[in-house]
């Protein structure tokens, strides 16, 4: 068994990001829930293991708990956030509400600070709490702008008060390097082959031999490495891939997107479902709504589908950890932010089981893997696109008509992008269709037509995100062709809205 470092998680939001942030270093790590019991920690034999964050504190009545003096006996130990309240508790320290609290960036000073980490630090902190007097024994490192321990150490541990996994946070990678390197002696021996090992191996445990796998692709980056992944794992006789055009997706999508299943030796059929998809989301304005709608009838046309082929027994989905992360709380006490249609279990009356080799994985690691499976750059690069589709990014409903417009304004910002160089430098980026009218002047003429927003941001994983800083002359160029070429759009805005607060997608 691989030894590694173990992540409790308390319920935060990036909990997952530590996980990432050790792969990234080279560190194997798996993520547990809080209250995993003791002998199956033991038994996991960890190098290390780190209290998550939560949004909790150490007084509530609920507060979720660890018993921290038996995981120290088993390995060296790093608290984060409420993980350091959590320590400084169990320890004797005092953990008080602070009448500052502290979000968002921060600077916090130390007296010796780490290889690679300066003096004066920038870090991301959200907290409540603060442990106002650290408990006997424990080395006080750093304080916040508000003079608050931000990180203290004692025997096998160490804690900190900021998140370190968050890319925000400046060096936070060298806190998480230092108690892998210094606390734990771990080596790092984790690779993207190790990685793509690991989860051949774990689709052939899951899937029994002559069992077949129907697998959802969607013609985003996901899907299309869950594909591949089980084709080169299972044989392509087990593995039959779906593509179904809903009528939700870009413009010429699905026959682009269909010949490079085909290149890339899918065993893919192709499905016409527009009407149905439509028909269904007629009248439907709820976000939630059309998402719930949507899953439904995907799951529909699947059923549909397995009749087709014998001796089906699972479905696949390109289902990521940050969707899952914002739907669920998958182990600690994480606040829903908004559900996704592949997440969540599947109906009793399909009478499958649900597969999803990337479920722990950030798109980033995604792409990795597909690069370790020949798949090619230019599929790989394509910038996220929501199950749900354009039906998300038509706020009202999402009508034939109102799908048209934005497939052209969205077909035009990409183009532009591409041309400009910039898609490259873009995490994501796509037109939202708002239900807004307004008065323009186009030919001499009064007009009273659609408005759309311009969406680009830049990030690492997608937990969080700030908007691209476009040049002014790119963002008039995309203007004036949309409100030129486009007959409906007679305003063009930008969003401006980095993640947190806002998400990415606006529904």
């Amino acid at each position: 068994m691989q030894r590694g470092v173990l992540i409790l998680d308390f319920g935060s939001q990036v909990s997952q990001l530590i996980a990432r942030r050790l792969r990234e270093l080279g560190y194997y790590s798996e993520l547990l829930p809080y209250n995993t019991p003791i002998e199956k920690i033991r038994e996991k034999n960890p190098l290390g293991i780190i209290l998550s964050g939560g949004p909790s504190s150490v007084y509530d009545e609920d507060a979720p708990k660890a018993e921290v003096r038996d995981l120290i006996q088993i390995a060296p130990l790093l608290g984060i956030c409420y993980g350091m309240q959590l320590l400084a508790h169990v320890y004797g320290g005092m953990v008080e509400q602070s009448d500052k609290r502290e979000y968002g960036l921060n600077t916090v000073e130390w007296r010796t600070p780490f290889k690679g980490v300066p003096s004066k630090q920038k870090v991301w902190m959200s907290h409540g709490d603060v442990v106002k007097v650290p408990p006997p024994g424990f080395e006080v490192l750093a304080f916040s702008e508000s003079n608050h321990p931000a990180a203290m150490r004692a025997p096998r541990i160490l804690a900190v008060q900021f998140h370190p996994e968050v890319s925000h946070t400046e060096a936070g990678i060298e806190i998480l390097r230092h108690f892998c390197k210094e606390l734990c002696h771990a080596e790092p021996n984790w690779s993207a082959e190790d990685v793509l090992d690991h989860t051949f191996r774990k689709i052939r445990a899951q899937v029994p031999d002559g069992e077949r796998i129907l697998c959802a692709l969607s013609g985003g980056v996901d899907s299309t490495v869950v594909g591949k992944l089980l084709t080169q794992a299972l044989g392509p006789e087990r593995v039959v891939c779906v593509f179904v055009d809903n009528g939700l997706l870009r413009k010429n999508e699905y026959q682009e997107v269909i010949e490079i299943y085909r290149t890339l030796g899918l065993n893919v059929d192709g499905v016409n479902a527009r009407k149905l998809f439509l028909g269904r989301l007629k009248g439907v304005i709820d976000p939630e709504e059309k998402r719930k709608i949507i899953g439904h009838t995907f799951i529909d046309v699947f059923k549909d589908e397995i009749k087709k082929h014998k001796g089906i027994t699972f479905l696949a989905q390109g289902t990521l950890y940050p969707d899952v992360i914002e739907s669920i709380s998958p182990r600690g006490a994480s606040v829903t932010i908004k559900s996704h249609h592949n997440v969540g279990g599947l109906p009793k009356d399909l009478k499958l089981k649900l597969i999803e080799p990337l479920r722990e994985l950030f798109k980033d690691e995604v792409r990795v893997l597909g690069e370790e499976l020949k798949i090619p750059k230019a599929m790989l690069w394509r910038h996220p696109f929501p199950g749900p589709g354009l039906a998300i990014r038509v706020i009202g409903e999402a009508s034939e008509e109102a799908l048209d417009v934005l497939r052209e304004v969205d077909a035009i910002f990409v183009e532009e992008l591409r041309r400009a160089d910039l898609y490259v430098h873009i995490w994501q980026a796509f037109v939202v269709l708002l239900p807004v009218r307004t008065v323009g002047v186009q030919g001499d003429g009064r007009t009273y037509e659609r408005t759309v927003a311009l969406r680009a941001v830049t990030s690492t994983d997608g937990m969080t995100a700030d908007w691209f800083a476009f040049p002014t002359e790119f963002l008039r160029q995309v203007s004036n062709r949309i409100t030129n070429e486009v007959r409906s759009v007679n305003r063009v805005v930008y969003d401006i809205t980095s993640k947190p607060p806002g998400t990415i997608e606006w529904e």
